[in-house]
């Protein structure tokens, strides 16, 4: 039976979906391609021998990224979606030409602060939603995501092969080529939206701050992804030497890379599969940073051994890529309904926190007290991680929904939202007259959208389920 149109993307929003993809990825791209070769390069650049600043040229971009993400989504409400890609774009070109071009450590410093402030994330995320209905935001959502985790992969892997071809400099002025073409790909390809604006779920509000602030479980996951970048940042500055010193030539270590990579991936899809179709998202959680930092006291046993700090990167990616795909989905399901796009900015900017706060104090703590010193404050971070995340609460078995409506005034809106929270399987709602939408949240097996259908339809409202 073929799928009805309405369950199909159109044209528009297909591109859409996949240029703004690749424009995040690229840039992304751009921001995790020298990870696993940094640590050779600096150690020709004058200032390279001092390791806190080693950290700092890793990890400067996550701190702008960090402080000028959500006010770079606000600035696009102001002046439309595009100008404010255009304008991250150009920063980060000008950023990756600053590192290209650097005669020491401090000018790559500087290059990476202003790579990361070419902030796009949260207006591209916006135009997306500007150019998707809502039955399809989700899955326009899901390729974004997809793009970055494969940009991440294909980093990892591809740049000890590119730092024999054309080094570091080489690297970083790649990246302002791909940036240009970015811009290409948001000029030709990606449509101009015809209305722009405010989307609740994927969008930072002011007024929702101190909602999403004061809830504790959300500040739990916060704290999640604010240690995992951390730890993987700090890693960075010593896993590419552990390698070499454990006999393997840096411009070979993609031959450890690639595969643990693949693996790892193949590794987490029972892992997810499982954790939502039985509604044990928790249990798998728990589980996946326990084996994180099985995987950490792995790396640093194992130093000596090639096969052994193998290994030990196979269980700790298996781990990271898990959680990585788990944070978002538990952010969705404990965050109010009507502040996701606010509790997704704040998560999100915690990210890039927490990647550059890794690679200073990793940086600082590698140079001062050794390899020891910095395995054990990831240690740290992860042993808190899974106390804060063993005792949290088991997240509701939910899933969101959207349906579009055309509300004539706030009373409209009100009553249609006490109605819709009143069917069977509807855990929260609210409808939204500004944005024409109404948001539920939904049990993954109670809910009975028929109900659902017929209010709208009795209310003189046309929905679309997401």
């Amino acid at each position: 039976m073929s799928v009805p149109s309405s369950e199909k993307m159109s044209p528009t929003e297909l591109r859409a979906s996949v240029g703004l993809s690749g424009v995040y990825g690229l840039r992304m791209f751009g921001l995790f391609i020298i990870l696993p070769v940094f640590a050779f390069y600096a150690e020709e650049l004058p200032g390279g021998d001092n390791y806190t600043l080693v950290g700092i040229a890793l990890g400067a971009y996550g701190l702008t990224q960090a402080i000028l993400q959500i006010p770079f989504g606000w600035l696009s409400d102001r002046i439309g979606r595009k100008p404010v890609i255009y304008l991250g774009l150009i920063l980060f070109i000008i950023g990756s030409l600053i590192a290209a071009a650097a005669t020491d450590i401090y000018w790559v410093i500087l290059g990476r602060i202003v790579q990361g402030a070419g902030a796009i994330s949260a207006a591209v995320m916006a135009l997306a939603a500007d150019l998707t209905r809502e039955e399809h935001r989700t899955k326009a959502m899901a390729m974004i995501g997809m793009t970055i985790g494969t940009a991440f992969a294909v980093s990892l892997a591809i740049a000890p092969i590119l730092n024999q071809w054309i080094g570091v400099p080489g690297i970083f002025a790649m990246t302002a080529v791909l940036a240009v073409l970015a811009m290409v790909v948001v000029h030709k390809i990606i449509p101009n939206p015809q209305i722009s604006r405010f989307h609740s779920d994927t969008e930072t509000s002011a007024a929702s701050f101190s909602t999403v602030l004061q809830n504790t479980q959300l500040l739990r996951l916060n704290y999640g992804i604010f240690a995992l970048h951390a730890v993987l940042m700090a890693l960075w500055l010593v896993v590419p030497l552990t390698l070499r010193q454990a006999g393997m030539a840096a411009d070979d270590h993609w031959q450890i890379y690639l595969p643990v990579l693949v693996l790892s991936v193949l590794l987490i899809v029972p892992a997810i599969i499982y954790a939502e179709k039985k509604a044990k998202l928790k249990p798998v959680f728990v589980a996946a940073i326990a084996m994180l930092l099985i995987g950490q006291v792995l790396l640093a046993t194992t130093a000596d051994s090639l096969w052994g700090t193998a290994v030990a990167l196979l269980v700790f990616f298996t781990a990271f890529n898990l959680l990585e795909a788990s944070l978002p989905s538990l952010i969705s399901k404990i965050a109010p309904v009507g502040a996701k796009g606010t509790a997704m900015g704040i998560y999100s900017s915690t990210q890039f926190l927490g990647a550059f706060a890794g690679a200073a104090a990793g940086g600082f703590l590698f140079g001062e007290y050794g390899s020891s010193a910095l395995y054990a404050f990831c240690g740290a971070l992860l042993l808190a991680w899974l106390c804060l995340a063993a005792t949290m609460k088991a997240p509701a078995a939910v899933r969101s929904k959207m349906y579009a409506v055309q509300t004539a005034n706030l009373d409209q809106s009100d009553k249609l939202t006490r109605q819709l929270a009143a069917i069977p399987g509807v855990y929260e709602a609210l409808v939204l007259m500004d944005e024409k939408v109404a948001y539920l949240k939904v049990d993954m097996k109670g809910f009975d959208e028929e109900k659902v259908i017929k209010l709208l339809e009795e209310e003189n409202i046309n929905g679309i389920s997401q």
